[in-house]
């Protein structure tokens, strides 16, 4: 593994006072080392990472052998990961009830040249809105368990291997009555998964390798963070890339690749527009990228020039795959460019540069300059052809181009190693190499969203029962979504339909028609007449009504609001009434008045105007909608805030669709940020990712109504 180190150990030893005191020790969980801040020091920073490796796997007393288990050697060609919501509507059809994974992955393949695995992501940012724990959020997924399974056989068809997440912040949620390292590796093995994903975790410990072993079914472990503590390394056989880029020119090395070659790093840049940094980082370490762009239901598509970009990159290292697990790698070896910089992974009768153009502009000259053997052959694998080098008596000088932020790959095969492979490569990236990356828009764009359209009830002359009218007029429509992360970035929250782009905080002046309104949410009560005159049964069942007994209220439940019921039960009922489900600003009307109060009852926080907010691990129900009179908005509607979230519209876009709540709810479970966010205030409201019925259906959610008026 330290060939290389007798090469150095003279210019080591030799090196100044000063040079020492430059040593290379990174902190901690540190993720990267830096490369060298002169070209001319090369040798001396090379010589130093050698010796910093060698003593950091002796202090770790470093095992490698999880690197070589066959059940896990596939992590090592994972170069492309993308995360993916459950909800993205190219991975689900909820009309026809089913999964669509070839669909989904056709459009990756279309776009940037497809994917090696996948990390699905069922639980944030919905889990929270009630007690539901990451393992029930899993277990609601269309078609249960089975059906998950028959999804994860669908990518092996494909080619494409499968993890999920772990949440170890999940602790305010229902009791699972297992450790969390425990209940992954058996639900991971029911449905034939590849690996886990440790979010927010700083290292997956010793507990989720044990119990994976111990189930028989072989999980690769890959924390999202940096690790803290490096001895993890030794059976996380992959992980995430967060890397500082903001004044950095010179490419990063990647810490844990140093250490150990056959480390995966997929590096994760979930907000990047111009994603260059982060695939000239990779491409530089031999390492993957996590092409990320369904974010929590916001779309961060790439733009067509990184995309093209990813297929090239792609396209080569899938097929040289085992030259980048080579335990001679040199990052930062010489090149002929000040702006351009090179990597070296050599193998028997072979050598690979890979290397990237950090400046603006094309440069079409020398740029290696190699010891060269007889009979060796050099091959430019990012434009598929051989070149010709000039040769004297030191050196071969290969002149070829590379673009402005740009690449670069150089093969050079030594007489009886050519590679079964060549071929077939030089082939596909000559053709890759047509299309060039400055001729491609780099320009990003947001996803435009539609509100879906709501149809108009039959106009009433009069009141209906148990209804207020509420009399229209100019309005104010202001409300901002509370969603934890995308700041304010463009394609955040919602579009209305007077918006140009999806953004966060909406403001807006309208003309409100007259309408009714439910004077409460809809009750247990009448949802079961509804269910007895209609005799509706969703095609979709699971979750449906689940705190009702014996297909009826609980006793004394019927005066609450009835929840576990999706948009799709909603809507049913709301047509069988002859009424519809109100628009956010007619709730929010209806709720606040012309004065732009900040609850129903004022702008006063008042606890005896709402239920008590329930942080326990048990769901216990709402109160009555009768329960709290001083919660009355100025039109004298009830239980606006803090009982139940309320349905009102649906936004979709061409991979997202999410229902507006509002109101708030009694509970919220206690622990963590990142369960779904209350918001009680009027000038809020909350975006919950649809996916399926049984999935969408949470305790902690129901609904009121609204016909037109004439």
């Amino acid at each position: 593994m330290n060939f290389l180190k007798p090469v150095f150990i003279f210019v080591w030893l030799a090196m100044s006072a000063q040079s020492c005191a430059e040593t290379i020790k990174p902190k901690d969980g540190e993720e990267t080392l830096p490369g060298p801040a002169e070209s001319a020091r090369r040798g001396d920073w090379l010589g130093q990472m050698l010796d910093w490796r060698d003593a950091e796997r002796a202090r770790l007393h470093y095992n490698g052998s999880e690197y070589s288990r066959s059940e896990l050697r596939w992590s090592q060609k994972s170069f492309i990961q993308p995360q993916a919501m459950v909800e993205d509507r190219y991975l689900y059809d909820p009309v026809a009830g089913h999964y669509t994974v070839d669909r989904y992955l056709d459009d990756l393949e279309l776009r940037y040249g497809g994917i090696d695995s996948i990390l699905l992501w069922p639980v944030y940012p919905n889990i929270g809105i009630d007690n539901r724990n990451q393992q029930d959020m899993l277990r609601a997924l269309p078609g249960g368990m089975s059906g998950v399974k028959q999804m994860v056989d669908d990518f092996h068809r494909r080619g494409v291997k499968v993890l999920f997440p772990v949440m170890p912040w999940d602790g305010g949620t229902r009791d699972e009555g297992l450790s969390l390292a425990e209940a992954a590796a058996r639900d991971m093995k029911e449905i034939g998964a590849d690996g886990i994903n440790g979010d927010t975790l700083n290292g997956m410990g010793p507990e989720y390798r044990k119990a994976s072993d111990a189930s028989a079914h072989i999980l690769a472990l890959e924390p999202e963070n940096h690790m803290n503590d490096p001895s993890v390394l030794a059976w996380n056989n992959m992980s995430w890339g967060y890397w500082p880029y903001a004044t950095n020119q010179v490419p990063l090395v990647s810490r844990y690749k140093w250490v150990e070659p056959r480390h995966m790093v997929n590096i994760s840049e979930r907000w990047a527009r111009d994603r260059s940094n982060g695939l000239q980082s990779a491409f530089f370490n031999g390492v993957g990228y996590e092409s990320w762009e369904n974010v929590w239901g916001i779309w961060n598509g790439f733009t067509p020039r990184d995309a093209h970009a990813l297929r090239h990159i792609a396209t080569i290292e899938r097929a040289i795959a085992d030259l980048l697990v080579s335990p001679g790698w040199q990052p930062h070896v010489e090149s002929e460019q000040p702006r351009v910089f090179a990597s070296l992974f050599p193998a028997a009768g072979l050598r690979l540069w890979f290397l990237v153009n950090r400046g603006p502009y094309d440069i079409d000259s020398i740029q290696l300059a190699v010891a060269a053997k007889p009979g060796e052959h050099f091959y430019d694998l990012w434009n598929g052809v051989e070149l010709r080098p000039e040769l004297n008596k030191r050196n071969a000088r290969l002149t070829f181009e590379i673009e402005g932020g740009g690449y670069g790959a150089i093969l050079a095969v030594e007489v009886g190693h050519k590679p079964d492979y060549l071929d077939k490569l030089l082939t596909a990236s000559a053709a890759l190499a047509q299309t060039r990356l400055g001729s491609l828009s780099a320009e990003w764009k947001a996803l435009p969203q539609q509100m879906v359209e709501s149809y108009p009830t039959r106009p009433s002359a009069s009141t209906p029962a148990g209804m207020l009218r509420i009399s229209g007029g100019q309005y104010r429509f202001r409300v901002s979504g509370v969603e934890i992360e995308g700041g304010d970035a463009v394609g955040v929250d919602v579009q209305y339909p007077w918006e140009n782009m999806p953004r966060r905080h909406h403001d807006h002046v309208m003309d409100i028609k007259p309408f009714y309104i439910d004077r409460t949410p809809v009750t247990n009560a009448e949802f079961a007449r509804f269910m007895k005159a209609s005799g509706y049964k969703p095609a979709d069942n699971y979750n449906f009504l689940k705190d009702w007994k014996n297909g009826a209220p609980r006793a004394g439940w019927e005066n609450k609001p009835v929840t576990w019921v999706s948009l799709e039960d909603a809507g049913a009922f709301a047509a069988w009434a002859g009424k519809r489900l109100p628009h956010e600003w007619e709730w929010q009307y209806a709720a606040q008045g012309g004065d732009e109060r900040t609850y129903p009852w004022g702008d006063q926080p008042d606890d005896q105007a709402l239920p008590k907010l329930q942080e326990g691990r048990d769901l216990p129900g709402p109160d009555d909608v009768d329960a709290h009179p001083r919660g009355a908005s100025p039109f004298g509607v009830m239980d606006m805030v803090g009982n139940v979230w309320q349905w009102t519209d649906e936004f979709q876009d061409a991979h997202t669709r999410a229902g507006i709540l509002r109101g708030g709810s009694y509970y919220r479970p206690k622990g963590s940020q990142w369960y779904f966010p209350q918001n009680r205030k009027l000038g809020e409201h909350g975006k919950l990712l649809l996916m399926a019925p049984g999935k969408d259906r949470t305790g902690t959610l129901g609904f009121r109504c609204v016909v037109d008026a004439e």
